[in-house]
């Protein structure tokens, strides 16, 4: 990262925005009061448009005001690609049957515009807080939606356009550093050959026992760029 090495153990926050349950504000509260607590060093939260169409975003602020946390003593991710919606059906039109009890709809738009628009909005709901560390949300599964070959070179450019963005906010000063996280490994490979990445998160195994050839040729080619590697998938590796 631009300002120094990520920290051995972040913290996810699909759950604050619902996600097969619905937890009340005070349970939140005392979620991200034992992160802070128990953080070793400044505690750094990942989140996204996308958990709970904005309610995570919106929980995590809202928990970190209540604590009187200093904007300055925390770190937050926000994997960028999902706007809020009206929801007009009983229930999201993404990810049917994951998240409880939502107020929003959300939308995808992975844009140079429409990136910057989803930093702008995560920004807002946070509160008082900003999100210092950005990405672009599941690049592989919005490229393994292509119709065709035209529609994936036009999607390849979405996604590199949005990184565009990225970059600028990075140049900008106004976040701290610009990563990737996907499942697809050859989507952080196709990534890093066009974007100086700060860090990768590999949402796939990666164990000793569990890889392939070709991912470990990427982790060192990740290592060579300087880009620090994120493994999201620990419990993935079959030990518990």
């Amino acid at each position: 990262m631009a300002d120094g090495a990520l920290p051995r153990v972040i913290f996810g926050t699909s759950s604050l925005g619902n996600l097969f349950v619905e937890l009340d504000a005070a349970t939140k509260q005392q979620i991200v009061h034992e992160v802070v607590s128990n953080a070793s060093g400044t505690p750094v939260f990942d989140s996204a448009g996308k958990y709970g169409a904005g309610l995570a975003l919106e929980s995590l602020g809202e928990a970190l005001k209540a604590m009187n946390v200093p904007p300055d003593q925390v770190l937050i991710s926000n994997k960028l690609a999902w706007k809020r919606a009206p929801l007009t059906t009983p229930e999201p039109t993404f990810e049917p049957g994951a998240w409880v009890n939502l107020k929003h709809d959300a939308v995808q738009d992975i844009s140079y515009d429409g990136i910057l628009e989803c930093y702008e909005e995560g920004n807002a709901l946070l509160g008082d807080y900003s999100s210092q560390i950005v990405s672009v949300h599941d690049p592989d599964e919005y490229l393994e939606a292509a119709k065709d070959e035209a529609d994936l070179k036009k999607r390849k450019q979405d996604v590199l356009d949005a990184y565009r963005a990225l970059i600028e906010l990075r140049d900008a000063g106004k976040v701290q550093s610009v990563g990737v996280g996907a499942k697809d490994v050859t989507v952080i490979d196709f990534i890093s050959d066009h974007v100086k990445l700060d860090w990768a998160m590999f949402a796939c195994s990666i164990t000793p026992y569990t890889h392939e050839t070709s991912t470990i040729s990427l982790l060192a080619k990740l290592k060579a760029q300087g880009v620090d590697v994120i493994n999201s998938a620990v419990f993935n590796a079959g030990f518990l």
